[in-house]
């Protein structure tokens, strides 16, 4: 039938990675972007050579716009998607799915009625790096999966973003804003997860813009800043994890799963790929310096950006399969995140409702600059 027609909506900083990407993908037309400011989705239209710009009914009124990428602030994603669905299109929305359980179910429910899908990022676990390893894991490269260690600690968006007060608002924070990252790849490894515990602080109740017109504005911080967490999943396996934007030291990206024959080192879970290494036990203990046996895992699979999950999803809708990045699977991370912000608050182990079916992974031969439609 051939390539599928996509609109966007939300022209702010994120959108430059999608349209670069998915104008490049030959399965995929990009026919228009909107925005509530005008003048953005026109700036982004004539920059990536997206024919029509405008308000939203741009969008949503469009009748070959099958799929509608959803690209607003978290506490608008149910708001724009359930429009999306009521205007009959597909959705993919940018992480998370929303910012509490009840719209989001409605919202996969509103789609299920209808006869539509719910894609929601992240897509980069879909890149080569995290599903490299997820193959490695299949083969049992590294035995049984026993547990995994994460880590995201920085000092906080602030010295990048011209508008961060989002970030720190309900909907965001380092748990809500990068957590689906971590989580939805330990998902990936180990299957849905059963119960959380956390403890949580705010290194400070405001921060302070530094870059851009809003330089010197402060806001306040509305979400624990730091949060450490414990994580049990269905099938057995641990996690434990930090989440922190109080950080002067840089450690980010850090995804290290133990199994019974090796740890697997993972790629940062919010890029595409990168190096992935296994290390293996000693074999003996000796006078002098320690060396461990650690091997090099080759990438499989073309590195792409943003807007992989939107392809794979075009590319399932048609094949008549589901799609990796699920409604269902976003929910369950949602749900997760949800559930370790309930945790922060009670100090005690909280249970996860959710669950979802085991994540399918990417082909290793999935190649999105190919015409397949």
């Amino acid at each position: 039938m051939g390539a599928v027609g996509v609109g966007i909506i939300g022209a702010g900083n994120i959108s430059d990675t999608y349209l670069e990407n998915l104008s490049s993908f030959p399965d995929v037309r990009v026919l228009a972007v909107a925005d509530v400011i005008g003048e953005r989705a026109q700036a982004q239209a004539s920059r990536y050579g997206v024919p029509r710009s405008g308000g939203v009914d741009v969008v949503l009124n469009d009748p070959d716009i099958e799929i509608v990428v959803n690209l607003t602030v978290p506490a608008a994603h149910v708001e724009v998607s359930e429009a999306i669905i009521a205007a009959g299109k597909h959705v993919w929305s940018e992480k998370p799915i929303g910012v509490d359980r009840e719209s989001s179910r409605r919202l996969l429910e509103r789609a299920k009625e209808a006869g539509l899908r719910v894609g929601i990022a992240p897509d980069t676990v879909l890149g080569p790096g995290v599903q490299t390893a997820k193959r490695a894991i299949a083969r049992g490269d590294i035995g049984r999966p026993l547990f995994a260690q994460t880590t995201f600690q920085w000092q906080g968006p602030e010295i990048f973003h011209p508008n961060p007060a989002f970030l720190y608002a309900r909907g965001g924070g380092p748990l809500l804003d990068m957590g689906p990252y971590y989580v939805s790849t330990l998902v990936h490894v180990f299957g849905p997860v059963a119960a959380v515990a956390a403890l949580g602080l705010r290194g400070t109740e405001a921060r302070r813009v530094q870059v851009g017109p809003l330089a010197g504005t402060e806001f306040p911080v509305e979400i624990p800043s730091t949060v450490t967490v414990l994580t049990q999943f269905e099938g057995g396996g641990q996690a434990q994890s930090l989440y922190s934007t109080d950080s002067p030291l840089l450690r980010q990206g850090v995804v290290e799963i133990t199994g019974t024959e090796g740890t697997l080192v993972i790629p940062d879970p919010n890029t595409f790929g990168g190096a992935i290494t296994i290390t293996r036990g000693l074999t003996a203990l000796t006078a002098g310096p320690v060396v461990q046996q650690v091997d090099e895992v080759a990438p499989e699979g073309v590195m792409v950006g943003r807007g992989l999950g939107l392809l794979d999803m075009v590319r399932a809708i048609r094949e008549d399969r589901p799609h990796v990045a699920s409604g269902e699977l976003g929910y369950h991370v949602l749900d997760t995140l949800l559930s370790i912000e309930e945790s922060v608050g009670a100090q005690a182990f909280v249970p996860v409702a959710s669950t979802v079916d085991r994540v399918d992974s990417v082909p290793a031969t999935f190649d999105p600059f190919a015409a397949t439609l």
